[in-house]
């Protein structure tokens, strides 16, 4: 069942409120999830069941995507705001040090509360920020690709498309591995989030300048790259375990950018070896 909180934050250019919607779920020690650009929190909807067996699992919209309100004008959707208010949400929601978990997008800002301190563990899968300057303008190019067909795309032919598994690759290919297993309905909700994400723009623009260049301390790290990545390309990888040098990279054969949904077994087993 989803909820919303709402959070005072305080950054550089003064005090703001994020208001963040999420679905809380299981027993045992928090896992919160964070997903991609242009997602929703609906993208760990594959392994949520099996994750909520060992761990109590929040699954976030983050600003401007999903459920999600973006961010005021007068906050930027910027690593440290997003870092501040993911620290406010914890403090929020009552989650002391939580294991944290991300994908793309998601995986930064995960690194991000590791490098705070404000989690027991980070498992970070497919994460941004490890690319060249080459590699950055190719991932930004298709994303905003894929954000102007989603915003163009009339609805029934998005329904049409999502009706057949060459559909669905048609549409979600560039992020998964094996988009014949995605649900039509997922495929149509997952497009139009793409589409009235109110925060891409700003977040896109915000991570023009984003590298990971210093190690993660004090806190376990798991890094997984699907090796059929076709967004952030597996090579990053290898860059991430030279930056945190004590990560431990995990190669998720068969698996697209997006992995959950590709092989779901797998890898809920390694964000449950993560948060150990």
């Amino acid at each position: 069942m989803s909820a919303t909180v709402t959070c005072q934050v305080t950054t550089e250019r003064g005090p703001g409120t994020v208001t963040m919607s999420y679905a809380r779920v299981g027993r045992g020690e928090p896992l919160l999830l964070l997903h991609g650009i242009g997602h929703h929190r609906q993208a760990w909807d594959p392994v949520v069941d099996i994750l909520a067996t060992e761990r109590e699992v929040i699954a976030v919209d983050l600003p401007g995507f999903g459920a999600s309100p973006a961010l005021s004008d007068g906050l930027d959707h910027d690593l440290p705001t997003m870092t501040a208010a993911l620290g406010a949400l914890c403090e929020a929601l009552e989650l002391d040090r939580p294991h944290v978990a991300g994908n793309s997008l998601g995986g930064l800002l995960a690194l991000e509360m590791g490098r705070a301190q404000l989690v027991r563990s980070v498992t970070a899968l497919s994460p941004a920020g490890f690319w060249t300057r080459a590699e950055r303008r190719y991932a930004f190019a298709v994303l905003a690709a894929m954000r102007g067909i989603a915003e163009r795309m009339p609805p029934r032919v998005v329904e049409g498309l999502a009706r057949s598994a060459v559909g669905r690759s048609v549409l979600t290919s560039t992020i998964y591995a094996r988009p014949g297993r995605r649900a039509p309905e997922a495929v149509v909700a997952e497009t139009r989030a793409l589409a009235e994400a109110t925060g891409f723009a700003r977040t896109l623009r915000a991570g023009g300048s984003v590298r990971f260049t210093e190690d993660v301390r004090g806190v376990p790290v798991t890094v997984a790259w699907g090796a059929r990545d076709r967004l952030l390309i597996p090579r990053q990888g290898v860059r991430a375990k030279q930056i945190i040098p004590r990560a431990r990279l995990v190669r998720l054969p068969g698996c697209g950018h997006v992995p959950m949904n590709d092989d779901p077994a797998l890898v809920a087993r390694v964000l449950l070896d993560g948060s150990r």
